[in-house]
């Protein structure tokens, strides 16, 4: 994308299954900076919770005296550790389509490989029904998470900010290259 400056610190923010992670990593990559996954804070052995004061502290402990760093999640816990700090914030904004497609897709693929997640937490099918399932999950808060974002992008404090929104996965694609 043209005009669009990226780095040196970066939050990638969006709905669940929108692909946070997956671009954080390759954001990560082209900046030489490390990718600060959230979701690996908080969720820990057996889908456990942690608490708020471990996710701040782990949160504070990845960004502490680093000058480039890529990290995604929606956590609100440890905005004021992030947000102040970071120079873009890029906002995976897609249609409820997108991102329904994308988290069915990858709940699928995450149940059949059973590939380790974080912490030894593995998808399993039989948690779909679950409430705070990543499906159930996106489908629940894709309209409040736009409506947050509209907001939060407006508000004095986070003017410094480089606001990338993404409506499509191929802008994406364009950032990348």
């Amino acid at each position: 994308m043209q005009g669009v400056t990226i780095g040196p610190r970066v939050l990638v923010v969006g709905t669940s299954g929108s692909g946070k992670s997956r671009l954080a990593a390759r954001l990560a990559r082209a900046l030489g900076g490390p990718h600060i996954e959230l979701d690996e804070f908080q969720h820990g052995p057996g889908w456990s919770q942690r608490s708020v004061e471990e996710l701040r502290e782990r949160t504070a402990a990845a960004i502490a005296g680093r000058d480039v760093w890529v990290a995604d999640g929606n956590y609100s816990d440890v905005r004021d550790l992030l947000w102040p700090r970071a120079a873009t914030l890029v906002w995976l904004d897609y249609s409820r389509g997108v991102v329904m497609g994308r988290v069915v897709r990858r709940s699928l693929v995450r149940a059949v490989t059973r590939r380790e997640l974080w912490n030894g937490n593995r998808s399993d099918w039989r948690r779909w029904g679950d409430p705070d399932h990543p499906m159930r999950w996106a489908w629940r808060t894709h309209a409040a998470n736009r409506m947050k974002y509209e907001g939060l992008i407006t508000l004095p404090e986070w003017s410094h900010l480089e606001v990338v929104r993404l409506r499509r996965p191929a802008e994406a694609e364009a950032l990348l290259s």
